[in-house]
């Protein structure tokens, strides 16, 4: 059951397996650049035993990704237990995104309606997730309660040609999409 602490929370980032014996974490990070990932002091680790809070005492690149070591996190055996764990922070660490940027976490759940030619507007679904395809981001839309089938819908993320409106506060966008599409 998700408490309020939960929602609270971003995940930032997925432990993807141990790096070498002593205890170090290879790290693949939801953060553009990855790097960022490290800038935020405190990490909320989803382990088998809850969520644990973990400061990272050392930390480089590695190929692709960052290797992180934990304190106390000294052997492979150690280390074991972070792997695939989410690594969170709390809401309120992230800086406020400028104007019309968003954080993927804050839309989805979102929902999202269709723009009509008589003004009005369908509801579509609502964002179940993003995927980056390099061009540009997709909206992953599921119908829902209310909308106009259950269909799944890959809407592009393209502010001002198909987004047409994001409204935080009502927690609902407006898109310029054809629903039979």
């Amino acid at each position: 059951m998700e408490d309020a602490g939960e929602r609270e929370l971003v995940v930032l980032g997925r432990i993807g397996a141990v790096y070498g014996v002593k205890g170090w974490l290879k790290v693949w990070s939801f953060t553009d650049p990855p790097e960022a990932i490290l800038d935020y002091p405190v990490w909320r680790i989803a382990t088998a035993a809850g969520r644990e809070s973990h400061r990272i005492d050392a930390a480089r690149a590695h190929g692709k990704g960052l290797v992180v070591h934990l304190p106390g996190c000294d052997d492979r055996d150690a280390a074991q237990r972070f792997v695939q764990a989410e690594i969170a922070v709390a809401r309120s660490e992230l800086p406020e995104p400028g104007p019309g940027e968003y954080y993927w976490a804050e839309l989805e759940g979102m929902r999202v309606y269709a723009r009509r030619e008589d003004g009005g507007r369908t509801l579509l679904g609502t964002v179940d997730h993003l995927l980056e395809t390099g061009a540009n981001d997709v909206l992953v839309v599921h119908g829902c309660t209310g909308s106009i089938d259950a269909r799944e819908r890959l809407i592009p993320w393209l502010p001002e040609q198909v987004i047409v409106e994001v409204d935080r506060a009502c927690r609902e966008m407006l898109v310029d999409w054809d629903p039979d599409f």
